[in-house]
């Protein structure tokens, strides 16, 4: 869906990407600051800040199997009907292992789907061999599109549990044997290391979160870390790359900070540039809960 049409640099045009209902996935119903979905047989309720409208089917939120709920800063799951301690789901052409976390999560973004086919129709149409990199990598769901997709993919996080979960979806998906790197590290150390050791990438995706610690204790402030490390990825682009894309949550930022990143893209390499933000739509209400915000860069 297209907000608007673009008149130039200062009006771009601002698209809302969606991810519908599927099989294994939906989004059952949202608001009163919180969304209702199903993963598989299972159903959760979590916050979601975004959703200030009323809910649109009461009745559909006694059938959840838990609940996130929070205490103070901290937060807990109450389940009030059997769960699995994690299950597979089929979703976006892939398998992931889900499983609620303490931190509310559930290991899946779903709606980075759009992203993740966006990235494959890139990488197929391109006919040449491509090198991903993949900064803050969370649980693999771009790594996977894109490996399945035929890239060669560099997975980077600073979590051993993440990347150990990412590993497991990997092998859930049939893709343990296409050429995935794990990294266990902090993204700005290891892009740094990269550009002294020469080497280059095709393709980067990244996902900075607002805060974060790397594996060592190095700390993450995207109003600090965020231009530096932007910029440093531009360096490690080949010569002739074939996409750019930038993904954001929970910072309070809009698209257009990611957007106008990613201009000078377009001058050296010509191309083009989306952004706008990613929503999952309703099963139910029809309605389209926003979720986070992309901009990405494209050789064509």
């Amino acid at each position: 869906m297209r907000i608007n049409q673009p008149t130039g640099p200062v009006n771009p045009e601002i698209f809302l990407l969606h991810t519908p209902p599927s099989p294994d996935y939906e989004l059952l119903d949202s608001g009163e600051g919180e969304k209702l979905e199903r993963y598989g047989p299972v159903i959760l309720r979590r916050p979601d800040p975004q959703a200030l409208w009323h809910k649109s089917h009461a009745a559909l939120w006694k059938e959840a199997h838990g609940s996130f709920v929070r205490e103070g800063r901290d937060g807990r799951w109450n389940f009030t009907k059997p769960v699995p301690e994690k299950w597979t789901i089929h979703f976006g052409g892939l398998a992931f292992h889900i499983r609620p976390t303490a931190f509310k999560h559930t290991g899946i973004f779903p709606e980075q789907e759009p992203n993740w086919n966006w990235m494959r129709e890139c990488l197929r149409s391109s006919g040449r061999p491509v090198s991903v990199l993949n900064l803050f990598g969370y649980t693999g769901g771009a790594s996977l599109a894109c490996a399945q997709a035929g890239a060669k993919v560099c997975h980077v996080d600073a979590s051993k549990a993440s990347i150990g979960w990412a590993k497991d979806n990997a092998q859930a998906s049939g893709l343990a044997g296409q050429p995935i790197r794990w990294i266990l590290d902090d993204a700005k150390a290891f892009v740094q290391r990269e550009l002294r050791r020469g080497n280059r990438y095709d393709a980067i995706v990244m996902d900075p979160p607002a805060f974060g610690r790397g594996p060592d204790g190095d700390v993450w402030q995207i109003e600090d870390d965020f231009l530096p490390l932007v910029d440093s990825c531009k360096r490690l682009l080949s010569e002739h790359p074939l996409f750019f894309a930038i993904n954001g949550y929970a910072a309070g930022y809009s698209q257009l900070a990611y957007r106008y990143n990613l201009h000078d893209m377009v001058a050296k390499f010509g191309g083009k540039i989306e952004s706008g933000e990613l929503t999952l739509l309703e099963s139910k209400g029809g309605r389209y809960l926003p979720c986070g915000i992309f901009a990405r860069w494209s050789e064509k």
